[in-house]
């Protein structure tokens, strides 16, 4: 049988993103500083370190150090992370729109579909929005209904770990720590806008902050 500490390990050297919404057993145990130190010590034998963001809520394993193949799996992951941006970005977007929210999406914060859904459907320019973020290939809905488009939206965003849905009987969602992840990513990338790609991945990996 595997121990808590074995299966926080697996966690997070599988890219899983750890906070109190996503897995709250998991997240107690690496907020004790002597557990953390323990996983820490792990993961540096496997040349990894515990990284935080969002004032420490949310962890996740970056790279110790960088060799040659390191680099490439950093070039890679950070483009696919670009890539992911725009959409990612517009249905921050348009949840925040739709909600009349002046703060951003955070950590914690519940989305009610059907809630979310009324209001697009009551507003065209909402519909268009969500009809031209379901198209993107990270999306991929061929849907042309508002509740297909959604489905498929939260179905990949669930699956992406930007969501999660505690009673699958009712259609509520909330926000993890992956969505603080990504508008810190958001700030990096527009801090670094005048590096290529690479080296934004590469001085991100330095500082610890980011994949």
């Amino acid at each position: 049988m595997m121990t808590e500490q074995g299966r926080v390990l697996e966690q997070l050297l599988s890219g899983t993103f750890i906070c109190q919404i996503s897995d709250e057993d998991s997240w107690r145990y690496l907020k004790n500083s002597a557990q953390a130190d323990r996983i820490e010590q792990q993961l540096n034998i496997l040349n990894r370190t515990l990284s935080q963001c969002a004032d420490g809520d949310v962890f996740y394993a970056a790279y110790l150090t960088l060799g040659e193949n390191e680099r490439k799996v950093l070039a890679n992951q950070f483009q696919e992370t670009a890539a992911g941006l725009l959409p990612l970005v517009e249905w921050l977007l348009l949840v925040q729109q739709a909600a009349g929210n002046d703060i951003p999406l955070t950590q914690g914060q519940p989305i009610r579909l059907p809630e979310l859904q009324t209001r697009i459907e009551d507003t065209p320019a909402f519909k268009e929005q969500l009809q031209k973020i379901a198209r993107y290939r990270l999306f991929g809905s061929t849907s042309v209904e508002v509740d297909g488009q959604l489905k498929q939206v939260f179905k990949k965003l669930t699956d992406l770990g930007y969501l999660l849905r505690p009673n699958p009987e009712k259609q509520i969602y909330l926000a993890t720590g992956k969505v603080d992840y990504l508008f810190e990513v958001l700030r990096f990338i527009d801090e670094t806008e005048a590096l290529s790609l690479n080296e934004q991945a590469e001085l991100a990996s330095q500082q610890g902050s980011l994949l």
